[in-house]
């Protein structure tokens, strides 16, 4: 048995001084004195009471569980944000692989996200630890064993939706087989391939509108085989638990630098990201105002925003960088805002929607500016939501022909859906 130095008696003395005052009152009792105590030396005394457990310290520490998720995570939204929170909560270290390229193609049809982008998407991600790239969209056994032995993961989890091969095989059967499978709940109300198609929706309504009024939000085509917007109203239900389970549940420290940034932040994307984190490092606190649904349809046009203001603060709230949010925020920034949220810092990033202020329009920015507390901040990527739904419109005969399999599969789920326990 291993003892530290004599210094862990007093530690013990400090820590339990009713037990040791009793243990001197018994001494004395008995007719012993303390100067018998003395005269063991204290060195002496851990041996004698090693059994209580107290003067010595164990060198003991709980293993820590490591728990595995994969997925393709393009277009990531708080679906894909939820699961991996979910995740997180059956262990204590959450290592997400990444699904390839080449493997998205082969096994879903093209990702609309690079690899570059769709690993910024994950890491950014409050709950995940580690990361690994170009994961297979299958759990092979050698790639399991790789999980077991190489990365030491424990479970390997995946929701409650099922998940197929091509040939129509269970793409985790080894993982269940092995007695290392878990399962979450899916996050319900979106998905990836909803969310192409509310784009596609989007672009079609937008340019139907264009053949009366010459007006568009989006360089629009003729979609043939895309469905109308009412098609795809969103299945998504808010709750307040949902946003307590994403939130930190903190505010900022009485001397903290707060730090505010707006936006509308549809379809969350690297760049998005990038801007936080780089917005994050000017201060202590991270405050994030979210444009209201009528504030972004107002500036951007017809079909935007393509999520939901409440679809959009999960996004927002679920990234590392964020310390809280302003579901709603106003367009123009008030010396009221700044004084209620002790905001010392605003900014804004170089990159943005070209048709984001409206002719006319005063600088929703005029007051922080005339108070010399704001900055324009160089947007790390070049990325943005309108270039992001133009990838889809590029490829929309293979966006539309992908979906039209998927969305049976979606249209099948929701018939079928029963209750699953779980958050």
């Amino acid at each position: 048995m291993e003892y530290e130095s004599s210094s862990s008696i007093w530690d013990g003395v400090y820590y339990y001084p009713h037990l040791f005052g009793g243990l001197m009152l018994t001494a004395a009792l008995l007719g012993l004195s303390t100067s018998y105590f003395g005269g063991l030396g204290f060195s002496s005394l851990p041996y004698m009471w090693s059994d209580l457990g107290i003067f010595h310290k164990k060198k003991c520490q709980k293993k820590r569980i490591r728990v595995y998720m994969d997925g393709c995570f393009d277009l990531m939204h708080y679906g894909h944000a939820n699961a991996l929170r979910q995740a997180k909560a059956l262990g204590d270290e959450l290592v997400v692989g990444v699904v390839s390229d080449e493997e998205i193609v082969a096994n879903k049809g093209p990702p609309v996200l690079s690899m570059e982008e769709r690993l910024a998407l994950v890491s950014g991600l409050k709950w995940v630890d580690e990361v690994i790239a170009d994961a297979p969209y299958a759990i092979t056994e050698k790639f399991m064993n790789s999980l077991f032995n190489e990365h030491k993961i424990d479970y390997i989890i995946h929701g409650d939706d099922p998940c197929l091969l091509p040939d129509g095989t269970d793409a985790y059967a080894l993982a269940k087989k092995a007695g290392r499978y878990k399962q979450i709940k899916r996050t319900e109300g979106v998905s990836s391939t909803d969310i192409v198609g509310r784009i596609l929706s989007s672009l079609k309504d937008t340019k139907a509108c264009e053949n009366h009024d010459d007006s568009s939000s989006l360089p629009g085509i003729a979609l043939k085989g895309s469905q109308s917007n009412s098609a795809h109203i969103s299945q998504f239900l808010p709750t307040s638990r949902r946003i307590v389970q994403f939130s930190n549940g903190k505010g900022p420290g009485p001397n903290a630098r707060v730090v505010y940034i707006d936006g509308a932040f549809d379809l969350f994307h690297a760049g998005h990201v990038e801007i936080l984190r780089s917005a994050r490092q000017l201060g202590d606190f991270l405050l994030v105002g979210i444009h209201t649904d009528q504030i972004v349809s107002e500036h951007r046009g017809k079909g935007h925003p393509i999520m939901h203001l409440h679809e959009r603060s999960l996004s927002v709230l679920a990234c590392r960088y964020v310390d809280e949010v302003i579901i709603g925020a106003p367009w123009e920034v008030t010396k009221d805002m700044v004084t209620t949220f002790n905001i010392t810092l605003v900014v804004h990033g170089t990159v943005a929607e070209n048709n984001s202020l409206l002719a006319g329009e005063p600088d929703p920015y005029a007051v922080p500016k005339s108070m010399r507390i704001f900055r324009m901040l160089d947007s790390p990527k070049t990325i943005t939501t309108t270039s992001v739904a133009q990838r889809i419109v590029a490829n929309h005969e293979a966006y539309v022909k992908r979906n039209a399999k998927k969305a049976e599969n979606e249209k099948k789920y929701y018939a079928e859906k029963v209750y699953v326990s779980g958050d």
